[in-house]
C-alpha cells in the first residue's frame, strides 16, 4: 500500500505535523510589550490591582490608556505575561545540555516502547482501533478522539494530580502517554490520506499548492505560542500554568484552535477526500472543546484577572482589534521579533523540506 500511496501523490503536501498545544502561569511580573529581542524591562504590580478594562478603547499596550486603566510608569499594565519574551542571560547551559539528554531519551524510549513493532505496543494499539471497522475514515476519528479524551482529560485533571504527585512528575506522564497517541494518530494520517471516497480534485489546478502551503505555514505561529519555554516542556524547568497576553494573543485569544482549523482546511482542500475530512472533523472538535475547557480552567485559577484578558481579547482572529477592544501597539511587529518565533519559523520550514523523509518512515510501519 505504501508504494501505491507514493504513487498517487502528485506534489509534496503541505506542513503535516500536528503537536498539542499546552497553555501553562501568572508570575506577578509585567513585561513591556516593546522589549528587545533578547530582554525586557518588567514592572511589578499585583494582578489583584487591575481593575477590568473598559468596553471600549481600552486595550493591553494600546495607545490613549491613562493611569486609571493601568499604566505604571508610564508602561502598559499586562493582566497577564508577555509571551516570547527570551533573556540570553537567563539561560543556563547545564539546563540546555539536561533538556538534550531527556528528549534523547524520550526519543528513544518512544521508539523502543510504542513504534518498533518488534519490542512496541502502537501496532497493537493500531489493530485493535482498526478492528472496530474495516472503513478508514471510522478508525481515523476513532484516533483524534481517543488522543482528544486523554489529552484534554489530563490537562482537566492537571491540578489535582499535580497536587498528588507533583508538577514534574505529572508533566512527564502526561506526556508519555499523550506523545504515542498523537505519534499513531499522525502516522496513520500519512500512511492513510489518499484512502477512502474522493470529493473533489483541486491538485492540478494552478495556485492552489501555494495557497495551501502559506496557509500550513501561516498555521503553525497559531499552533504553537505557548511552547515557548521548551525547558518547562521537559519539565526541566519547573512547568507552570501560562495566562499569555501579548504577540498572536492579541489577534486570538485561542491561537492553537485558530491554527488547528486553518491546517485542517488547507490540507482537506488539498487531500479532497472523506480520510481528511474525517481527520479535520477530529481534530476540529476537538480543539473547539478547548476553547471551552481553556476558558474555565483559566477562569478557575485567576479569577478577576482573566475576565479583565476576556474583555481584550476575542476567540474569532481579530474581532477585539476591530471592534476596539484591543488596540495593537504601533510597534506591535516587536512582539514577533523574538527568538522563539524565528525558532518556530525555521522548523516550520524544516518539516516541510523533510515532508519525504516523515513520508518514507511512516510507510515503514504497518500502521
Amino acid at each position: 500500500m505504501a508504494s501505491h500511496l507514493l504513487l498517487r501523490l502528485p506534489a509534496p503536501p503541505p506542513l503535516l505535523l500536528h503537536f498539542p498545544q499546552r497553555r501553562v502561569t501568572l508570575p506577578q511580573s509585567r513585561v513591556s510589550p516593546t522589549a528587545p529581542l533578547l530582554g525586557a524591562r518588567l514592572v511589578f504590580s499585583p494582578a489583584s490591582a487591575v481593575r477590568p478594562a473598559r468596553a471600549k478603547g481600552s486595550s493591553i499596550g494600546g495607545a490613549g490608556e491613562d493611569d486609571s486603566d493601568g499604566e505604571v510608569d508610564g508602561a502598559p499594565r499586562l493582566v497577564g505575561e508577555d509571551s516570547a519574551a527570551f533573556r540570553l542571560g537567563d539561560q543556563r547551559v547545564a539546563s540546555w545540555v539536561y533538556f538534550g539528554g531527556i528528549l534523547a531519551v524520550v526519543l528513544w524510549g518512544l521508539n523502543v516502547l510504542w513504534i518498533d513493532p518488534a519490542t512496541g505496543v502502537g501496532t497493537r494499539f493500531l489493530e485493535a482501533v482498526a478492528a472496530v471497522s474495516d472503513n478508514h475514515e471510522v478508525t481515523m476519528l476513532l484516533l483524534t478522539i481517543i488522543f482528544a479524551v486523554v489529552h484534554s482529560g489530563m490537562a482537566s485533571l492537571r491540578e489535582t494530580g499535580e497536587k498528588i504527585i507533583g508538577e514534574r512528575a505529572y508533566r512527564v506522564m502526561f506526556a508519555g502517554i499523550s506523545l504515542p497517541l498523537a505519534v499513531s494518530t499522525v502516522v496513520y494520517f500519512i500512511n492513510h490520506r489518499y484512502d477512502g471516497i474522493q470529493l473533489w480534485q483541486v491538485q492540478g489546478i494552478s495556485g492552489i499548492h501555494e495557497l495551501v502551503w502559506l496557509s500550513s505555514f501561516i498555521s503553525f505561529f497559531f499552533l504553537y505560542p505557548s511552547t515557548f519555554n521548551l525547558l518547562e516542556v521537559a519539565a526541566v524547568d519547573k512547568p507552570k500554568f501560562h495566562m499569555w497576553e501579548t504577540g498572536i494573543m492579541r489577534i486570538t485569544r485561542h491561537p492553537q484552535m485558530v491554527g488547528q482549523v486553518i491546517w485542517c482546511l488547507a490540507h482537506t482542500l488539498w487531500i479532497g477526500n472523506s480520510v481528511a475530512v474525517a481527520a479535520s472533523v477530529g481534530l476540529i472538535g476537538h480543539h473547539l472543546f478547548g476553547v471551552w475547557n481553556g476558558d474555565r480552567r483559566l477562569a478557575s485559577r485567576y479569577g478577576e484577572a482573566f475576565e479583565v484578558l476576556k474583555k481584550r481579547t476575542s476567540v474569532i482572529p481579530f474581532a477585539a482589534v476591530i471592534d476596539g477592544r484591543q488596540k495593537l501597539p504601533k510597534d506591535y511587529y516587536r512582539e514577533f521579533i523574538r527568538l522563539p518565533y524565528l525558532a518556530i519559523t525555521a522548523l516550520t520550514l524544516g518539516a516541510y523540506f523533510v515532508h519525504p523523509l516523515m513520508q518514507a518512515s511512516s510507510y515503514q510501519l504497518p500502521w
